[in-house]
C-alpha cells in the first residue's frame, strides 16, 4: 500500500480538467523518482526527498525558477522545451555558476494544502 505522507496529492477534479481559463493556481509540484519540487509562483520554495517525506533545507533547487524542460533521447539528441516541463523531461534550472537538472519526471502535480503549510520557513495562519 502506498504511504500517503511522503508522496504529493493530485487534487485535479472533473470540474478543474474542463477549466479553459487561465491558470491562477500557485502551487505545484514536479515528482521525479526520489524527489519531489514544490514551486510557488514559478520559484521553488521546498524540496522533499520522496521516501522520508523529509524537506531537504540545503538543495540547490530551493528559490531558482525552472527555466524549462529538457528530454534526453536514444539517439543522444536533447530536445528543450521552453514551456512548462512535462512527465518524460527533466527540470532545468540556469544561475550564473551551477546550472541543475533533475531526473526525468514522472508527473506534475498539485501539492494537498496541509502539505503547502508544512513548506519550511512558512508560518502558519492559526485558526
Amino acid at each position: 500500500m502506498k504511504d500517503e505522507s511522503t508522496a504529493a496529492e493530485q487534487t485535479t477534479s472533473d470540474e478543474d480538467r474542463d477549466y479553459r481559463g487561465p491558470e491562477r493556481r500557485r502551487h505545484r509540484v514536479y515528482v521525479t523518482r526520489n524527489t519531489e519540487y514544490h514551486f510557488r509562483d514559478g520559484f521553488c520554495v521546498a524540496v522533499r526527498d520522496r521516501r522520508t517525506g523529509e524537506f531537504l533545507h540545503g538543495h540547490l533547487a530551493l528559490t531558482r525558477r525552472i527555466q524549462g524542460g529538457l528530454s534526453f533521447h536514444g539517439n543522444g539528441s536533447i530536445v528543450p522545451n521552453a514551456g512548462d516541463p512535462r512527465p518524460g523531461e527533466s527540470l532545468y534550472f540556469a544561475t550564473e555558476g551551477r546550472d541543475l537538472l533533475t531526473s526525468p519526471l514522472e508527473s506534475v502535480e498539485r501539492p494537498a494544502r496541509d502539505l503547502v503549510g508544512a513548506y519550511p520557513g512558512r508560518t502558519r495562519k492559526s485558526g
